[in-house]
């Protein structure tokens, strides 16, 4: 094993998602409409993989919608001379 290590190797199970399938699934989870268990069928992961691969999910949508959207720039305020 030290030896495949040396030279580079991958040891142990691949990833069961892709870079590009998390960002999708990110995606996907950002619409309401769409369900976790919905979204693994269509990726042909389960549901546990989609809550290992989002970990902000784990706290709820709001908390995932949270994390991926931009924040807001804060509004000038006015001051009245």
């Amino acid at each position: 094993m030290d030896a495949a290590r040396a030279r580079g190797v991958r040891l142990g199970r691949p990833p069961a998602m892709t870079e590009e399938q998390v960002r999708h699934a990110r995606d996907l989870l950002a619409r309401p409409e769409n369900t976790v268990t919905s979204i693994a069928k269509l990726l042909g992961v389960s549901r546990n993989t989609i809550y290992n691969y989002v970990p902000e999910l784990k706290g709820g949508r709001l908390a995932l919608a949270e994390a991926t959207s931009t924040p807001e720039l804060p509004q000038p305020t006015r001051s009245e001379d």
